[in-house]
C-alpha cells in the first residue's frame, strides 16, 4: 500500500505541475455548462428532479470521454519517455504501478466533480431538490469515471503512444456506449446479455438518484477486469 501512494502522489504531482490536465478538465467544465444550459435548463418548465437527472445524464458522457484523455499519458508516456526502466529497476509490483497510477488519475478527476457541484447547487436554490439525489448521482459519476479511467489505463498500457492510446481507448468505451444499440436488433437471450454491457443502462438508476448493488457491481467489474488487463500486459512486457 505504501508503494501505491508513492506512485499515486508522483502521478498526481506531474498533473498538478503540467498544463494538459487542467486543459481537459477546463474543455470538460465548458461542454458541460454549455449543454447544461442548453439541455437540461433551457425550454419549457421542467421540475427539479428532471433537471437534475439531465445534469447526471450529460456528465456522464462527459466523465467518460474525459476519462480517456485523463488516462492516455498513464503508461504511454512512461514508455515513450523511457522513464518505465525505473520503474520495472524499483522494488514495486506491477499491480501498485497500475493501481497507482490509477489512483492519482481517479483523484483529479474529482476535481472535476467537485467543480460542477454549482450546477446541481443552482437547481437546489431555484427548485426542490433531494441531497440523497445529488449523492446518488454523484457517486454514479465517480463509478463512471472509475471505470473509464481503468479502460483508459489498459489502453495506455497497450502502447508507447499516447494518441493510438486514447484511439484504442475510445474504441473500447464507445463498444460498452453503443451496446444498447445492438439490443434493439437482437433477439434473446443475446439482447440480455448485449443490454448488460452497455455502461449507460447501469448509471440510468443513478442520475434518478438510486443506488442499485447490480449496478455498482457492474462497474466495478469492469474497473477491475481493465485493471487486472492493464497489469498483464506491464508484466508481459517487463520480461520482453
Amino acid at each position: 500500500m505504501k508503494n501505491v501512494t508513492l506512485i499515486a502522489r508522483r502521478e498526481l504531482q506531474s498533473y498538478l505541475r503540467t498544463m494538459s490536465g487542467y486543459i481537459i478538465i477546463a474543455v470538460m467544465l465548458f461542454i458541460d455548462g454549455l449543454l447544461f444550459n442548453a439541455f437540461a435548463v433551457a425550454g419549457t418548465a421542467k421540475p427539479s428532479s428532471q433537471v437534475l437527472a439531465e445534469f447526471f445524464t450529460l456528465t456522464s458522457g462527459i466523465t467518460m470521454v474525459g476519462a480517456v484523455f485523463l488516462s492516455m499519458r498513464l503508461i504511454a508516456e512512461e514508455r515513450q519517455t523511457g522513464t518505465i526502466a525505473l520503474l520495472y529497476s524499483s522494488p514495486v509490483l506491477d499491480v501498485e504501478i497500475v493501481l497507482g497510477k490509477f489512483l492519482a488519475a481517479f483523484l483529479f478527476m474529482c476535481l472535476f466533480f467537485a467543480s460542477t457541484t454549482y450546477m446541481p447547487l443552482l437547481v437546489a436554490v431555484y427548485g426542490k431538490v433531494s441531497l440523497g439525489h445529488i449523492a446518488a448521482g454523484y457517486f454514479g459519476l465517480m463509478l463512471v469515471g472509475a471505470s473509464g479511467l481503468a479502460i483508459g489505463t489498459f489502453g495506455s498500457a497497450l502502447t508507447r503512444s499516447q494518441v493510438v492510446a486514447a484511439v484504442l481507448s475510445g474504441v473500447m468505451v464507445l463498444a460498452l456506449t453503443t451496446a444498447w444499440l445492438l439490443g434493439k436488433v437482437t433477439d434473446r437471450p443475446l439482447t440480455d446479455i448485449v443490454n448488460g454491457l452497455a455502461w449507460w443502462g447501469h448509471f440510468d438508476a443513478f442520475r434518478t438518484g438510486l443506488v442499485h448493488l447490480k449496478h455498482v457491481a457492474y462497474f466495478g467489474l469492469v474497473t477491475f477486469i481493465a485493471l487486472f488487463a492493464a497489469t498483464r500486459v506491464i508484466e508481459a512486457r517487463r520480461w520482453r
